[in-house]
């Protein structure tokens, strides 16, 4: 059963400094030392310190484990998954029994914190499955219980905070999933977990900065949001509630998360997008609903205010120009503005004209649902072929492209590898506007790698 209760009454930030915790988080970084990239400890030179060190993991467990009785199996199990692994032999750890048993989805209340220890990869961070060790809170702020509970369901989505971790998760790394586990088999997955209060405080650095830089003069609700973390955490908790639950929402041609495979880029771009502008077009509807409770209301409009600014000023210049697909549907968004006339950039300012701003927002979020819609009855190269022309319908590929040039230019009767090899890693590169903002706004952005809600607040 769900625990609905609305508050924790016990402060779990207390454990950062508590000697058991920082007990655990040291030995579990040590640990980490000594592994390989699959999660074993491969030298037999280094089996005894790996010993000692998941010795002091588990007694730091078993002390703290009181503060969490809600979730005192998977703490038993995960003791004991430790054992089972030193006693394997310190090989390709297989935690999936502990792992089964942690259900942070059914104690969804505001303030309930969490003690996450697996052998595990970070997204946006490590790809090895190191041991890691995470303490963290729920965010589940009454409005947001009100929403899941009716139109926006959505039992998997569990909204966290850090309260401390270990150096993995010192990255850009703001999710936690169960698949990042070392298992000895894959299982039915039944939650996701996202950092709220990393997503938040990035954002009100990097807009704020943004907004700087490009003139920005932004209306008061929106300076209100990059003032408050608390206010931040909440609004983008109402955001990936939404958008979290549209992968698996609508007419989709293909498997909603395309899992294990093989596609251009631009495809992933443009699913992602997709249920970003889906939580936009959510928050508009929730905004105008007189039934929806005030709290509700006005952190839907915050989320309008969050997709864009995240959208145009963070993901389309953040990370690498190598198939960068978040960074392309910020481009695409931009630019999708920009050629509507609601976006303008003029005499070096930039200015937005607010009122006019849903309605061509939400246009190019049918765009691609009429995409998926007519790809149902489409070959698969079919729809690649018509994604590729619903993004250079607004932005331009690269000069070098071979997609640019047409279908007659690419290997149609190869292999679909082959197809896809032919997407340049830029095929869509910056355009003047942001090569000249990405050179202005690198090391803020930089310089929120392993930020959390405390020290932005801190900052």
């Amino acid at each position: 059963m769900e625990n609905t209760g609305t508050a924790s009454t016990f402060d779990y930030t207390t454990l950062a400094q508590d000697p058991a915790w920082l007990g655990l988080k040291n030995a579990a970084t040590l640990l980490s030392e000594l592994q390989v990239k699959d999660g074993s400890v491969p030298e037999p030179a280094d089996h005894s310190a790996a010993t000692a060190y998941i010795e002091t993991i588990q007694a730091s467990i078993m002390e703290l484990a009181q503060y969490f009785e809600h979730d005192r199996g998977y703490l038993d199990l995960l003791v004991a998954d430790f054992s089972k692994w030193v006693g394997a032999g310190l090989g390709v750890p297989d935690f999936l029994d502990s792992l089964m048993a942690f259900t942070p989805q059914q104690h969804r209340v505001d303030g309930l914190g969490h003690l996450v220890v697996f052998p595990m990869y970070t997204q946006n961070g490590s790809t090895s499955r190191h041991v890691e060790a995470v303490l963290v809170e729920a965010i589940w702020p009454e409005f947001i219980g009100e929403l899941e509970a009716g139109s926006y369901s959505n039992k998997l989505f569990v909204p966290l905070r850090f309260i401390d971790f270990t150096p993995g998760y010192h990255s850009n790394s703001a999710v936690l999933f169960p698949e990042s586990v070392a298992v000895r088999e894959t299982p039915s997955f039944t939650w996701g977990a996202i950092f709220q209060d990393r997503e938040a405080a990035r954002f009100r650095r990097v807009v704020r900065e943004a907004a700087k830089v490009t003139r920005l003069d932004l209306p008061a609700d929106a300076l209100e949001l990059l003032d408050s973390q608390a206010l931040a955490e909440e609004t983008f908790v109402m955001w990936d509630l939404i958008h979290d639950r549209t992968h698996m929402r609508g007419d989709l041609p293909f498997d909603p998360f395309m899992i294990k495979q093989r596609m251009p880029y631009f495809l992933y771009s443009l699913e992602e997008l997709r249920c970003d502008l889906t939580a936009f077009r959510e928050s508009v509807a929730v905004e105008k609903d007189e039934k929806a409770s005030p709290d509700a209301r006005k952190h839907a409009k915050l989320v309008q205010y969050a997709v864009i600014f995240d959208r145009i000023f963070r993901f389309a210049i953040t990370g690498t120009r190598v198939r960068n697909y978040d960074g392309l549907g910020g481009q695409l968004l931009f630019a999708w503005l920009h050629q509507h006339h609601v976006l303008h950039w003029t005499d070096t300012k930039l200015s937005i004209d607010w009122a006019n701003v849903p309605e061509v927002v939400i246009a190019l979020g049918h765009e691609i649902e009429d995409l998926y819609w007519r790809s149902i009855d489409r070959p698969k190269l079919a729809h690649w072929l018509a994604a590729y022309d619903l993004v250079s319908a607004t932005l331009t590929p690269n000069p070098a492209s071979t997609w640019a040039k047409g279908s007659d230019a690419l290997p149609l009767m190869g292999p679909m590898r082959e197809i896809t090899d032919q997407v340049m890693d830029d095929e869509f590169p910056l355009s003047m506007f942001y090569e000249a903002l990405n050179k202005k706004m690198t090391a803020v952005i930089e310089s929120t790698a392993g930020i959390t809600g405390a020290s932005a607040s801190v900052n």
